[in-house]
C-alpha cells in the first residue's frame, strides 16, 4: 500500500461524484459460501444507502404544473397536498379498471369514461402500482396492462409522456422479461425526440447483461448521438459508472480501452471506477498502478477514494493503516463521515478482526459522527459471522436506545444469529418483535427461519412460519425457492 503514502502532499479534489462502494463491489473474492448468499442483503443495504441521487428527477421537470418544491403560503402547500392525494386516488381507480380486462371489458374505453385529466404525477403512480405488483405468475398480464395505460395516456390532448414515463414502462418491460418490446420502446423514444439518458442505458445493460448481450448495448450507446449521459462529463463515464453498478468488472477494462482510444483521458471519477473494477477482479497489481497513475495524472484522491482505500486497508486487515489514513483524511481537510467508517468497519469485519470493528465504531462515536442504521446493521452482522450473538444483541439493544429504528436487514442477522445458536424460540420472537413494530419480513427473513428450523428436525414450526407467510399473502409465488419446500 506505498501508493497511498503518496497521497500525503496533495490536496483533496472536492469534486463530487456519484459512485457505489460497497462489500460486493469491492470484494476481492472472499468466500463465506453459506454466509457470503445469505448476508448479501447487507451488502444490498449499503449499495442503496450510499448511492446517491437517482439520475432522472421523479417528474422529469413536470414539477413546475403544480407548484413547484420551493417553501411558500400555506395555500400553496394545500394545493399541492390536494393534487398529489388526488392524483394518488385517480391512480387507485385506474387500477382497479385495468384489473377488470379481458373478454368483454374494454379497458381503454372504460378509461376514457372516467374522464380524468392525465399529468405525469399521475402517469407515473399507475406505472409505480403495475410494476410493485410483478410476480412470477402475472408477469405477462403485467406487461399488456402497462402498455396498455402507456399507450390510452399518451393519446391524451393534455398529457406528454416523459423521459421518465417511458423510463418505467420499460422498467416493467425488464421485469416481465419482455426484452423485444423494450429495445422496442428506445427506438420510439428516439423516434419521438426524447434523449436517451444513463437511466436508458441503466435499464438495458441490467437485463442484457444477463441475456448475455452487455457488449452489443455498450457499443449502441457509445455511438448514440442521442445518448444524453447527464451529470457525467461524457459518455464513457456515464456508461462505466453503469457497468460498476451492475457488477459487469470485465467489460468495465473493454470500455476504458474504447475510452483511450478515442482521446478522451480519464479523470478522479474514471479512476474511482477502474479501481474498483480491479480490486473486486483481484488485481490488485492494476489497482495500485491506477493509484499511482491517478497521482501522476494530477488528480487527488477525493470522498469516494479515500472510501475505496478504507475499504481495501479494512479488507487486507490493516486497522493501523486505516487509523493513518483517516488522520491524513482531516489534515488535507476531509473529515471522515459516517460513510467512511460503515466502509472500514465491514471491511474489517470482513477479515475477522471485530476488535478493530468495536474500536472505529466507538472512535466514530467520539469525534461526533453517529452511525445509522446501515452501520449499526454492519457491525451487527459482523459480529453474527463471528459467532459473537451476546456483543450482536447489545449492539441492537444500544441501537434501539440511541433511537435508530431497526430495519429488515438488521432484524434479518438477528434472526439468522438466534438460528445459528439453536435458539429458535427467540429467533421467533424476533420475527414477531418486527412485524408488531411495523417492519415486514421480507422473503430472506421467512427463508432463513424456515431453513434452519428444518435442518434442526422442528419441521412444525417451520410450517407454521410458512402458513404465517402465506396467510398475509406474501411471497406465495416465491415458496418454490424455500429449501426442500413441497407443497401438501
Amino acid at each position: 500500500m506505498n501508493s497511498i503514502a503518496l497521497f500525503g502532499t496533495r490536496n483533496v479534489y472536492k469534486s463530487c461524484y456519484i459512485i457505489i462502494v460497497s462489500r460486493k463491489l469491492c470484494d476481492s473474492g472472499f468466500d463465506r459460501d453459506k454466509i457470503d448468499s445469505e448476508f448479501y442483503y447487507s451488502e444490498e443495504l449499503l449499495k442503496r444507502m450510499y448511492k446517491g441521487s437517482s439520475l432522472d428527477s421523479v417528474f422529469d421537470g413536470n414539477h413546475d404544473n403544480f407548484g413547484g418544491y420551493a417553501s411558500g403560503s400555506v395555500g400553496r402547500f394545500s394545493t399541492r397536498h390536494g393534487f398529489f392525494k388526488s392524483g394518488r386516488d385517480d391512480a387507485r381507480r385506474i387500477l382497479e379498471v385495468l384489473q377488470q380486462d379481458g373478454p368483454g371489458f374494454d379497458a381503454k374505453a372504460a378509461l376514457s369514461e372516467m374522464q380524468m385529466r392525465v399529468s405525469g404525477f399521475l402517469v407515473r403512480e399507475v406505472l409505480v402500482g403495475i410494476l410493485k405488483n410483478i410476480n412470477y405468475v402475472n408477469k405477462t398480464r403485467c406487461a399488456k396492462l402497462g402498455y396498455k395505460f402507456f399507450m390510452w395516456s399518451g393519446q391524451q390532448e393534455t398529457y406528454r409522456h416523459t423521459t421518465n414515463s417511458y423510463h418505467l414502462i420499460m422498467k416493467i418491460f425488464a421485469e416481465c422479461e419482455e426484452h423485444k418490446a423494450m429495445w422496442r420502446l428506445v427506438d420510439e423514444m428516439i423516434e419521438n425526440g426524447y434523449p436517451t439518458t444513463a437511466r436508458t442505458f441503466n435499464i438495458l445493460i441490467c437485463t442484457c447483461g444477463e441475456a448475455g448481450l452487455a457488449r452489443k448495448v455498450v457499443e449502441r450507446f457509445i455511438k448514440s448521438k442521442t445518448f444524453n449521459y447527464r451529470p457525467f462529463k461524457h459518455s464513457y463515464n456515464a456508461i462505466l459508472h453503469t457497468l460498476l453498478v451492475v457488477n459487469q468488472y470485465k467489460l468495465i477494462e473493454w470500455v476504458y480501452q474504447q475510452m483511450l482510444a478515442e482521446g478522451l483521458a480519464p479523470d478522479t471519477l474514471t479512476y474511482n471506477i477502474l479501481m474498483c473494477a480491479e480490486y473486486r477482479l483481484g488485481k490488485l497489481d492494476q489497482f495500485h498502478r491506477l493509484l499511482d497513475e491517478m497521482g501522476r495524472s494530477g488528480f487527488s484522491p477525493d470522498f469516494h477514494t479515500y472510501n475505496i482505500l478504507l475499504h481495501v486497508l479494512g479488507k487486507g486487515d490493516k486497522p493501523l493503516a486505516a487509523l493513518n489514513l483517516l488522520n491524513h483524511m482531516r489534515e488535507v481537510g476531509l473529515n471522515p463521515g459516517v460513510l467512511h467508517f460503515t466502509t472500514l468497519i465491514d471491511g474489517l469485519s470482513r477479515a475477522g478482526n471485530l476488535d478493530a470493528c468495536k474500536y472505529f465504531f466507538d472512535e466514530m462515536i467520539k469525534i461526533g459522527c453517529m452511525p445509522d442504521v446501515v452501520c449499526y446493521t454492519v457491525i451487527i452482522t459482523g459480529f453474527i459471522v463471528g459467532g459473537e450473538l451476546e456483543k450482536a444483541q447489545e449492539m441492537f439493544d444500544e441501537m434501539i436506545a440511541d433511537g435508530q429504528l431497526p430495519n429488515v436487514f438488521t432484524y434479518n442477522s438477528m434472526i439468522r444469529g438466534y438460528c445459528m445458536a439453536g435458539k429458535f424460540e427467540e429467533a421467533c420472537s424476533i420475527l414477531k418483535e418486527m412485524e408488531a413494530r411495523g417492519c415486514n419480513p421480507n422473503f430472506v427473513v421467512y427463508s432463513t427461519l424456515v431453513s434452519h428450523l428444518r435442518n434442526a428436525g422442528r419441521l412444525s414450526e417451520a410450517r407454521e412460519v410458512i402458513k404465517n407467510m402465506v396467510e398475509k399473502g406474501q411471497y406465495v409465488h416465491l415458496l418454490s425457492k424455500i429449501k426442500r419446500f413441497r407443497r401438501c
